[in-house]
């Protein structure tokens, strides 16, 4: 484990992330958090979603990614597909609303990619987002690391 935190610190630096450790999972920086542990990260009117590290790391080793189709509407707050994994099966829910522009295919084969890169090659979807207000009720990391600890200290 310590072997993953090291090598997500210095892919963190060579991307130039800025990446807090809460435990065993990150949080990066940059990127806006729902409370079902979706993270976005929005570029203009594009928002790239993938589940977070905290996710990843409760739900275990993911064997299957139910991606939705290109061109299907996504709300905000709303399922868009599901992870499963040896543990269980959750839904992943868009933080943002909007239509699906790209799907990440790679899941269909590697869909441990959400395990060992939740923030890069573990993306989930890509949207073209028609709602950009929605992202002010979305957490920034500091608040998304206090949940996360809250959270996991009410287990």
């Amino acid at each position: 484990m310590a072997s993953r935190l090291l090598w997500a610190s210095r892919a963190a630096s060579y991307l130039r992330i800025s990446v807090f450790h809460r435990g065993f999972a990150s949080v990066v920086k940059d990127l806006k958090y729902l409370d079902s542990h979706e993270w976005v990260k929005v570029e203009g009117n594009s928002a790239t979603v993938g589940i977070t590290d905290h996710a990843q790391d409760h739900l275990g080793d993911v064997v299957y990614v139910e991606l939705p189709e290109v061109g299907a509407p996504v709300s905000h707050g709303s399922s868009f597909g599901a992870v499963e994994s040896v543990k269980a099966t959750s839904d992943i829910n868009s933080p943002v609303s909007g239509k699906v522009v790209e799907v990440n295919e790679e899941l269909n084969n590697s869909p441990g990619l959400i395990n060992s890169s939740p923030y890069d090659k573990g993306w989930i979807i890509k949207v073209e987002v028609s709602n950009s207000g929605e992202l002010n009720s979305l957490m920034d990391a500091d608040k998304y690391t206090k949940f996360c600890e809250e959270e996991d200290g009410s287990h």
